[in-house]
């Protein structure tokens, strides 16, 4: 019989669970040792190494382009190339894109199991999309600053090629195309102010993206072919919401540097309590209804609007040394909540 492969941590767990249930009269010793028999230990988290193997390449691929224009050799070869028309670039990164996508969508199909490249040959089709539309708008519209339509292009791009590849890393690209888009657009129609219909950006991004979990949570079950990247859209949607409701708890509606600076915290904690009650609501939602999403976005943000609240009040209002005394009790307190609710769950 093959043995199934766990880590050291997950054995320990299981045979508690196994012990536990031999002690409950729910299996007996014979059948206990039989399935302890039936696990082997991990060896070498070749699946970590993969994930970390190819964040690396792509970082290491960023970093090459950036030096590659801090290298006087490389700077003068590529020198030879600005008279290139753009047209010609564009072609160059569209079949990049294409090359990448056919690549992607191929190995996926053959290979379903190896997720981490196969999402490495779409994110690096993603990139080469961008440059692409980049260089189109150069060729089409040089002289107009309204070159947000060439965001929402990208934006019927990704969605396109995310619905028919299935993949929800070309989604997610999507949904930061719509919010830069989203951002671009309001500051045209505000002659590239700060203040939208009387909003700043932090204001703006905390209804749009109200906005996008709404449609997530509502409108997309409902459509056939988005209903896959359902999970995706809620995720990017509390995020937009929660951190955009977070810089809004510190900054207000303000979009003037100077007023902002005039200002006393105090003034708009309405921002902050507002952002406590939200994320506080949803890990409780989170809690209630067993969605690990919203459990765990809700309580990282709670902590992180009440420590932003601690830090803005009493930061040049007590010592040093009370101050982080009170954090230190603090965090221990939460410590020991969190450890009472896991012992709480793991004894229920």
């Amino acid at each position: 019989m093959k043995k199934i492969d766990l880590s050291k941590q997950e054995i320990e767990v299981v045979q508690e669970v196994l012990d536990h249930w031999q002690e409950q009269g729910l299996l007996e010793q014979s059948k206990v040792t039989e399935l302890k028999d039936n696990i082997g230990e991990k060896g070498f988290e070749w699946k970590t190494m993969a994930r970390y193997a190819f964040w690396v390449a792509l970082a290491s691929l960023v970093f090459a382009v950036v030096s590659l224009f801090s290298d006087d050799a490389l700077v003068k070869f590529v020198e030879r190339f600005y008279e290139t028309p753009n047209l010609v670039f564009c072609v160059l990164f569209g079949a990049l894109a294409a090359l990448f996508y056919v690549l992607g969508f191929r190995n996926k199909k053959r290979f379903p199991e190896k997720t981490f490249s196969n999402e490495t040959l779409m994110l690096a089709g993603s990139f080469a999309t961008a440059a692409c539309i980049g260089f189109f708008g150069q060729v089409v519209d040089r002289n107009t600053s309204h070159f947000t339509i060439l965001f929402l292009l990208s934006i019927v791009i990704y969605g396109i090629l995310s619905v028919k590849l299935q993949s929800k890393l070309i989604w997610i690209f999507t949904l930061v195309a719509l919010g830069i888009w989203f951002a671009t657009e309001t500051a045209y129609h505000s002659d590239w102010g700060f203040r939208f219909w009387g909003m700043n950006y932090p204001l703006r991004f905390t209804i749009f993206g109200i906005l996008l979990t709404v449609f997530a949570i509502w409108g997309q079950p409902r459509v056939p072919v988005l209903q896959p990247l359902h999970s995706t859209s809620y995720v990017v949607g509390l995020l937009y919401t929660m951190i955009a409701l977070w810089c809004l708890s510190i900054f207000g509606n303000y979009s003037d540097f100077a007023a902002w600076t005039e200002v006393r915290q105090y003034e708009i904690f309405y921002w902050g309590l507002l952002g406590i009650t939200l994320s506080l609501g949803l890990a409780l939602y989170g809690m209630k209804v067993k969605d690990n999403v919203s459990r765990d976005i809700g309580f990282m943000f709670f902590l992180l609007n009440l420590y932003t609240r601690f830090v803005e009040y009493l930061w040049d209002n007590i010592n040093r040394t009370v101050f982080f005394l009170i954090l230190a009790v603090s965090f221990w307190f939460v410590g020991r909540w969190s450890e009472k609710i896991w012992k709480k769950k793991g004894a229920s």
